[in-house]
């Protein structure tokens, strides 16, 4: 997907979240001159496990993944997220260095905001401090949310999973090109890639869904539902 990369204002910029709507104009200027919006390929790293953590990070656009390389170099995929998300919030203030990595999983622009400056914001400006501490107990809570939908199902379940994640919370549609790899899925719900090949198949034989490369379509959702629900 080609994005087309244009440097906002925060005061005007369409990307703007609600915790950022509680800032005064005059707060929104200092993050104007503290912010860097940056565009990255499909394939390439936004932070590195161990990197020192400086700034705060806002998805304005595409889809990144979140991992943690394990020592046998395979990669366990925390989350992905969507436009609008904060990325990085898990470890911004508990830890100086990132604890996992971010990838672009599409063309994607991410904004930079000085973490000096976020945090001079949340020591005078309750209302911000209550939104953005709100935020980050949200993504703390998808995270575990996202672990235990995976981890009670069984591969069927888990596949479901994956297939309606993408249809009706990123995508909206039915019909959609798969972002991640089927290697990338298996790392995603802890499960080997053949057996997620062999479960596309399987779907694909059943008619729930077309399979053509990286496209997929739905076509039987309510029974794509069923799988998930059932586990």
């Amino acid at each position: 997907m080609e994005i087309n990369h244009k440097v906002h204002n925060c005061k005007d910029c369409v990307y703007r979240s609600w915790a950022f709507k509680n800032l005064s104009d005059e707060e929104l200027k200092l993050i104007n001159t503290k912010k860097v919006e940056k565009f990255y390929r499909k394939g390439e790293h936004i932070c590195v496990e161990g990197d020192e953590i400086k700034d705060f990070m806002y998805l304005q656009n595409g889809l990144v993944k979140l991992y943690k390389t394990e020592t046998n170099t395979r990669e366990h995929i925390i989350s992905i997220a969507k436009p609008k998300d904060f990325i990085g919030l898990l470890s911004v203030f508990s830890n100086k260095a990132h604890i996992y990595s971010i990838t672009a999983i599409e063309d994607s622009v991410v904004c930079f905001v000085d973490l000096e400056l976020i945090k001079s914001f949340i020591k005078s400006n309750g209302i911000f401090a209550i939104d953005f501490f709100e935020k980050i107990s949200a993504v703390s809570d998808n995270v575990i949310k996202t672990r235990v939908d995976i981890n009670t199902r069984q591969l069927r379940g888990r596949i479901a999973y994956i297939l309606l994640l993408f249809s009706k919370h990123i995508y909206n549609s039915t019909k959609f090109s798969l972002p991640i790899s089927r290697k990338e899925i298996a790392e995603l719900i802890d499960m080997s890639t053949e057996n997620v090949i062999r479960v596309l198949s399987e779907f694909r034989k059943d008619k729930l869904i077309q399979i053509e490369g990286k496209s997929i379509e739905i076509l039987d959702l309510e029974k794509l539902e069923k799988f998930y629900e059932l586990g």
